[in-house]
């Protein structure tokens, strides 16, 4: 099998591997300048055109991505997947669909796994299997090997959007009910803290980055993440990252202290990008303090379900199940869900209000519903949240 370029045709596939040796170890990135020499040293001439399409795959392969180089480049993608050699599937916003991209075999996807691996400063190998890193480009780059892997080695791709949306543009995409968009806009403006939830790849970052961008223009908004995939329109944004523990086991830099060192940069809203460990116990500390405003975002499959998930993060953090009710009552105040459809489709599904319900414990209670056909629906908490939002000066209008 050959490589297809611009007036040459087929490349012969072991004149391509001759060149590919050639060139895989040196330090730099392959030059037109080098390609060309290397391909004359083989006895092949060809033409400009050629010489720069041969240049471009080798270095995708050599440097950056490989074959998902492409798919990694389209407008829209955001998730590149590899379940073998002949398996690879994109999703550019409408959910996943195969693709003709395919790797010579089994070795050259581990390859490329433990070649972003190092990228990342991360070890993928025998004795550890599994790798969950950002790549210098900023994608986020998760990998598994066998035999953890059963059928080969899997790559993940988590592509971060180049795009920022304003809350028009969401309501433009379908994403936000245009009634809700004076909600949401008072919601942020009364600094109620909030979290955004819903399953992966609902769109829940994206959501929060908008809602970021509404904040007053004198705010100092300090954002604590894993990965930096917050990419809010904002003139004060500080941006914190977690850092994992090189190949010795050091250096390690989590959500947790970040969020401690947050509260000594005097922000006027704490933003943790994903609340998922240990984190959850400073940041309900935080908001307890004074810290208005603050927000996240949160894996859930329903708003109803955020008590449980929060009580559970607290629980395996240390706090006993009664303070970690006691506190998400007196830090957290709404909750905006979020559900991916079928289709691929990302909306707005719920806002609900976070309150003390029975025996002290967080409860829900529903502002809003948004039905599949997308209607508007007033729930419960409608005029309670309509009160609080009236009473801090933001009523929406």
């Amino acid at each position: 099998m050959g490589t297809r370029v611009a007036d040459q045709g087929v490349v012969d596939a072991g004149l391509l591997e001759r060149v590919r040796a050639a060139l895989a170890a040196a330090v730099e990135a392959p030059s037109p300048a080098r390609v060309a020499a290397v391909l004359r040293s083989e006895g092949a001439v060809l033409g400009d055109a050629a010489v720069l399409d041969i240049t471009e795959a080798l270095r995708a392969e050599i440097t950056g991505a490989g074959p998902l180089e492409t798919l990694l480049r389209q407008p829209g993608t955001t998730d590149v997947l590899v379940n073998g050699p002949n398996a690879v599937f994109v999703d550019r916003g409408a959910g996943l669909e195969r693709t003709s991209v395919s790797f010579r075999d089994e070795a050259e996807v581990r390859r490329l796994a433990g070649r972003l691996a190092t990228s990342a400063g991360r070890r993928l190998d025998d004795a550890v299997p599994y790798v969950d890193a950002r790549l210098p480009g900023g994608a986020r780059f998760h990998a598994v090997l066998p035999p953890v892997a059963a059928d080969g080695t899997v790559i993940s791709l988590r592509v971060i959007p180049r795009r920022t949306f304003d809350l028009p543009a969401l309501v433009d995409a379908g994403t936000v009910p245009e009634p809700l968009a004076p909600w949401l806009r008072a919601l942020v403006r009364s600094r109620l803290a909030f979290l955004v939830t819903g399953g992966t790849g609902s769109g829940k970052t994206t959501v929060l980055s908008t809602l970021l961008g509404l904040c007053e223009d004198g705010e100092r908004v300090v954002l604590v993440e894993d990965a930096g995939e917050l990419r809010p329109v904002h003139g004060h944004v500080v941006r914190l990252e977690a850092r994992a523990a090189n190949v010795e086991g050091a250096g390690r830099v989590g959500l947790d202290d970040l969020v401690r060192q947050s509260l000594r940069m005097r922000p006027d809203r704490i933003v943790v990008g994903e609340v998922r460990g240990a984190e959850i116990v400073d940041l309900l500390a935080a908001l307890n303090t004074g810290h208005e405003g603050g927000c996240g975002t949160l894996h859930a499959n329903s708003a109803a379900d955020v008590p449980a998930r929060l009580e559970a993060l607290g629980i395996a953090a240390g706090l006993h199940r009664d303070a970690v009710h006691a506190q998400a009552v007196a830090a957290l105040d709404v909750v905006v869900h979020l559900t991916r459809d079928r289709d691929g489709r990302r909306r707005l599904t719920e806002i609900d209000l976070l309150d003390r319900g029975r025996q002290g414990r967080l409860e829900t209670m529903p502002a809003f519903r948004v039905d599949d056909a997308g209607a508007l629906v007033h729930g419960a908490a409608h005029e309670e949240l309509k009160r609080r939002l009236a009473e801090r000066g933001c009523p929406p209008c």
